[in-house]
């Protein structure tokens, strides 16, 4: 009996660990993100979730702030840079860098 409850007990925290690590995936997500100089070409790539923490951090960024953004300004920023970066002729051109004449001419 000691033998089965050894087995599930190792068994509980293997799980354990791996709830913990997927848990901690976004807080390394989020170490890793470099805001706005991501460039466009791996913005585009990212999925939802992953392009508004992006997003946020280049606001924060660009605002100086800590503070978690309104989620309108997050949401509008989501759109314009969405915009910008699916025409940027430079994929390599950085998503703070991403504007109108860049989707004509290589910056």
């Amino acid at each position: 009996m000691n033998a089965t409850l050894s087995r599930t007990g190792r068994t509980g925290l293997a799980i354990a660990a791996i709830a913990l690590m997927l848990a901690g995936c976004t807080d390394v997500q989020r170490a890793l993100n470099r805001g706005g100089d991501t460039p466009c070409n791996e913005y585009v790539k990212q999925n939802q979730d992953e392009k508004r923490m992006t997003i946020t951090k280049f606001v924060k960024q660009q605002t100086n702030d800590e503070r978690e953004p309104a989620g309108t300004v997050v949401d509008a920023t989501m759109v314009s840079v969405d915009l910008l970066c699916g025409g940027q002729r430079n994929a390599e051109t950085p998503i703070k860098n991403a504007d109108v004449a860049g989707i004509f001419i290589n910056k």
